[in-house]
C-alpha cells in the first residue's frame, strides 16, 4: 500500500509546514491542486499549495498545529482522504490586517488522487475558509 503511505507522509509534511523541498518527493510531475475557497483560488498546483501552507503556518500563524482526525484509502479509485483540524493564532505578520491574536480551529479535508507510481497526481482541499478567516479576525 505504497500509495497510502506516500499520501500519509505528504499530509504530515505539508501540515508540518515543510514546504515543497520535503513534499515534492510524494508528488508526480504536474500534480494539480484545486479548492473552492477564496485564499486558494489562484493556486492550481501542489507545489504552490505546499509553499502557501508553509508560509501561512510559519509567518501568519507561528506555532500552529494540526490534528489528523481520520484517514482512509479507496483502492478502487486510488484516492486517499485525510480529515484534519488546523489550530492557529494570528500573531505573526501576514494577512489583510495586523496580527489580531485571534485563534481558529478549522476543519478541512485533503482528497489525494494517486497515480500508478504511488505519487500524488491531483489534490483537492475542502475547507470553509471564510469561517476560519473570520475566527482570525479578518
Amino acid at each position: 500500500m505504497e500509495s497510502f503511505e506516500n499520501a500519509t507522509k505528504f499530509f504530515h509534511a505539508c501540515e508540518s509546514l515543510k514546504g515543497w523541498d520535503v513534499c515534492q518527493q510524494y508528488i508526480a510531475d504536474g500534480a494539480t491542486f484545486s479548492a473552492q475557497c477564496e485564499p486558494l483560488v489562484d493556486i492550481d498546483n501542489v507545489k504552490d499549495y505546499s509553499n502557501w501552507m508553509a508560509g501561512f503556518g510559519s509567518v501568519t500563524t507561528p506555532g500552529c498545529s494540526y490534528t489528523l482526525d481520520a484517514s482512509a484509502y479507496d483502492e478502487s479509485t486510488n484516492i486517499a482522504l485525510f480529515f484534519g483540524t488546523f489550530t492557529g493564532k494570528h500573531t505573526g505578520e501576514g494577512g489583510p490586517v495586523p496580527p489580531t491574536g485571534n485563534e481558529t480551529n478549522t476543519q478541512y479535508v485533503y482528497i489525494l488522487t494517486m497515480n500508478a507510481q504511488g505519487l500524488i497526481s491531483e489534490m483537492v482541499k475542502v475547507w470553509n475558509a471564510p469561517w476560519a478567516l473570520n475566527e482570525l479576525g479578518w
